[in-house]
């Protein structure tokens, strides 16, 4: 007779009850540590993206308008007011995208700032509840 080796039917079965446990206990944890950090991204993007704007400002004695966009800190704008003493390689490399895979948005003049620096949030829609800007600062 030769012994057989192997986990029973049982034994495989306790073990993934016990990993189905384990999971419920730690999944709703790691989801919610997810979403903070994805605010703390976004809060620390509009920072760099305000730094940026500083630098701009103080070169070219205005912020870029909306109409210029964000993208102004990067490539030198064709659109009024173009600025005359733009850097090689601009005040910053690239923009980065929000947490949720959507461009950071510019409104200058602002309607809560003097420059409104924001991201549309997890719903991509601007205007709403979840979006998340310069003016959060305070809140944070």
């Amino acid at each position: 007779m030769r012994k057989q080796s192997g986990f029973s039917l049982l034994e495989v079965m306790v073990v993934l009850v016990i990993i189905g446990m384990i999971m419920s206990i730690v999944a709703p944890n790691i989801m919610g540590q997810k979403e903070e950090a994805d605010l703390d991204k976004a809060q620390l993007d509009i920072q760099q993206i305000e730094d940026a704007l500083s630098m701009y400002k103080l070169r070219v004695n205005t912020y870029p308008t909306t109409e210029q966009g964000l993208e102004a800190l990067v490539t030198k704008t064709s659109i009024e007011p173009i600025p005359k003493r733009f850097p090689e390689g601009g005040f910053i490399n690239e923009l980065p995208m929000d947490p949720w895979g959507n461009p950071y948005q510019l409104i200058y003049p602002g309607e809560i700032g003097k420059i409104d620096v924001f991201s549309m949030g997890p719903d991509g829609e601007a205007g709403t509840e979840d979006d998340i800007g310069n003016w959060d600062e305070e809140e944070r």
